[in-house]
């Protein structure tokens, strides 16, 4: 059973005058159709006004489908009944940590959401304890958050979720507001929980070089799924994901403009050690 699954789902924003009557629609999302299975490392690329950020807040009912549907694990969330289980199922981690972290202390703040879930207090420390060591946070548990860089706080953000113990972990955006050295944190620590914990990870970004990892993408534009595939076929596409106002890696460009001019380099490129490679079996 897929862990994420969406049919046909559109959701429009009302547009209201001062008076609050509702004097248009905007559709932001449009008949979108996705499914993820268990374990997957999913990515969901777009420019921004795209739609991405408005799908990534179905799948934890934030936000409801205003047409179509979307099940996460099973689980309806159109249906109230069903909130809590969907929210505990798909974790959610917002753009900026520090709209997500309310704890004067890292360990306590990580310790939130369980104690929220009625976990017994010795199963809490045991939870915080592990999901600090997933993201490589242990040794600042005792640390005041408001003392940690960018991508330190997010990755405590990222423990805050893990200790839920939520089956899918959904990320909006979470590198948007760090440098480069806390992008690398934020992915290496991704990739240890997906080795680590086995959750589903779904990556909101518009960062191409995130994504190569992933074992699929959807790329969205104007509410649509316009693109989708494995990295090396999204990336073997290079002339449209620039129509779509989506940066190529500049590995991937050089590839494409040395085949374009003649040289049989393979399509997709994704890595800078591969090209090495395609240019050294030329010779």
């Amino acid at each position: 059973m897929d862990i994420i699954k969406t049919e046909h789902l559109v959701y429009e924003y009302e547009k209201r005058d001062e008076e609050g009557n509702v004097i248009g629609v905007s559709r932001a999302i449009d008949g979108v159709d996705v499914d993820v299975t268990p374990g997957q490392f999913v990515a969901v690329l777009g420019h921004n006004g795209s739609g991405k950020s408005t799908f990534a807040k179905h799948l934890n009912a934030i936000l409801v489908p205003t047409e179509g549907t979307v099940w996460v694990d099973g689980k309806n969330t159109r249906d109230p009944g069903e909130l809590l289980p969907v929210r505990q199922t798909a974790g959610m981690v917002f753009q900026n940590p520090d709209n997500q972290i309310i704890g004067t202390v890292v360990e306590e703040d990580v310790g939130f959401g369980p104690e929220n879930l009625g976990v017994p207090t010795e199963d809490i420390w045991k939870r915080v304890e592990e999901s600090l060591k997933a993201v490589g946070m242990l040794e600042y548990r005792h640390h005041s958050p408001n003392k940690l860089s960018g991508g330190q706080k997010q990755r405590v953000a990222i423990a805050g979720v893990v200790a839920m113990e939520p089956k899918c972990i959904v990320l909006d955006e979470p590198t948007a507001m760090l440098d480069p050295s806390g992008r690398k944190e934020v992915l290496r620590t991704l990739k240890k929980l997906r080795e680590k914990k086995k959750v589903t990870v779904i990556l909101i970004t518009h960062y191409m070089e995130e994504v190569i990892d992933a074992d699929k993408i959807y790329v969205m534009d104007h509410g649509h799924v316009v693109m989708e595939g494995t990295p090396r076929e999204i990336f073997s596409q290079v002339d449209t994901l620039k129509k779509y106002r989506l940066d190529v890696p500049q590995v991937t460009i050089l590839a494409d403009e040395l085949k374009k001019r003649g040289l049989e380099i393979p399509d997709g490129i994704l890595r800078k050690e591969e090209l090495v490679e395609a240019l050294c079996r030329l010779n």
